[in-house]
């Protein structure tokens, strides 16, 4: 049962948006894709104990997920339409043009980043049906109550619905204005990855962020000279390549000034900063991700963490910051400033943050971990205790309880 259960799960993890793309290209209608891969799903938890896992689950996954969603089709059809329900079981109508890549779930990727959505709605969107992250996963992704995160999608798929919006790659005169909200997609879905969220859930998880690498790579591939593109994936690269340093044998998270550099994938930090220096040649004002990217490239350059050009890393959150003038940057900022100017006045920054991220445990884990520099044991210690009731990562909850247990 248990290997049963684990074949379950490494399905879902692996097969879950191949599934959703086949029966949104086939039937149209997400909430049809959606429900008939959710059934086909249940109905592997119900049948492979008894049956066996298949030799090909993927394949066994979509073809029931089919027969779910026409078996739906049929009870919600009005009026007895032969042709229809013969097209339904035969699904012999010529296949569209391929756009520039074919991929299915490239494709429903840019049908949930549609403009006609909200660029919140499109993320979300996207996470779920191509990412199969859970509603209350989605949520701790976006601070949002799980009911709010719920209505959103479901008037995104309505939406989708109503205005017929295509299920098709664009074309090459559409992809530049399209391309922001697939990047902010998979940067977040590459987010979940490599500190996942919710109860049960591996603390990193290699599927997501392998996914959110290869279809960045496939864009990349559409789109060679755009530089957020490159950005991106330098970025992604750049700390997927920590990785296997990131969980000790213990199951804690292993902060980046602990971790064994000799552990990090060489191959994918030197892929991540040819992009880096390749992106910088150009002499172009760089974007959000190129910028991010760089910084993680002055982490990565260093043999030991002690080696860390500080400064090199507040200079571009300062550039960063005109960019995306947000909360989060002003907090990471924070962080660098802590080893130039000490943790004081880092502190001092941090506290002018509160009212906007009281409800995001990295607020509270860099305010206990500077508190907790500057000898104040008890503040720390409150700190952790409400990052630790915030955090969502199993591994990065048990690190941040041995961090506050060890205070004097």
């Amino acid at each position: 049962m248990t290997d049963v259960r684990e074949a379950v799960t490494r399905a879902h993890h692996e097969e879950w948006a191949r599934v959703v793309a086949s029966l949104a290209k086939r039937f149209g209608d997400l909430d049809i894709a959606e429900e008939a891969a959710a059934e086909a799903f249940a109905t592997a938890v119900e049948r492979w104990p008894a049956d066996g896992v298949p030799p090909n689950p993927g394949a066994w996954l979509t073809t029931t997920a089919n027969h779910k969603a026409i078996d739906r089709i049929r009870r919600e059809q009005k009026r007895d339409d032969k042709h229809q329900e013969a097209q339904l079981v035969y699904d012999d109508d010529p296949p569209e043009p391929a756009g520039a890549i074919d991929d299915e779930r490239l494709r429903l990727i840019f049908t949930c980043c549609h403009p006609a959505l909200a660029m919140q709605t499109r993320v979300a969107l996207t996470l779920r049906m191509v990412g199969g992250l859970t509603v209350p996963e989605i949520a701790r992704a976006f601070l949002v109550q799980e009911t709010t995160m719920g209505q959103r999608i479901t008037r995104a798929k309505v939406k989708i619905k109503a205005a017929r919006i295509p299920y098709r790659v664009p074309s090459a005169a559409d992809l530049p204005a399209r391309v922001c909200g697939v990047l902010e997609v998979l940067y977040l879905v590459f987010n979940e990855g490599y500190l996942a969220t919710g109860p049960g859930t591996d603390p990193v998880r290699h599927d997501l962020t392998a996914e959110a690498i290869r279809l960045t790579r496939l864009i990349r591939a559409l789109m060679p000279d755009d530089g957020e593109v490159a950005g991106l994936l330098a970025l992604m690269l750049l700390i997927e390549a920590r990785r296997t340093a990131r969980v000790s044998a213990s199951g804690e998270l292993v902060t980046l000034d602990e971790q064994d550099r000799g552990a990090w994938d060489a191959a994918l930090i030197a892929e991540g900063h040819r992009l880096v220096r390749e992106r910088l040649a150009t002499g172009l004002a760089p974007g959000r991700y190129q910028i991010l990217a760089a910084i993680n490239a002055v982490h990565t350059s260093a043999r030991e963490a002690r080696d860390t050009d500080w400064s090199q890393v507040a200079a571009l959150y300062d550039q960063l910051a005109r960019l995306d003038p947000s909360p989060i940057v002003a907090l990471n900022r924070a962080i660098a400033v802590a080893e130039l100017d000490g943790p004081e006045v880092a502190l001092a920054t941090v506290d002018r943050l509160a009212g906007q991220l009281a409800g995001y445990h990295a607020y509270h884990a860099t305010r206990a971990d500077l508190l907790r520099r500057l000898g104040r044991g008890h503040e720390s210690r409150a700190a952790y205790d409400k990052a630790i009731e915030l955090a969502g990562n199993t591994a990065e909850t048990a690190s941040l309880t041995r961090r506050r247990d060890q205070l004097l």
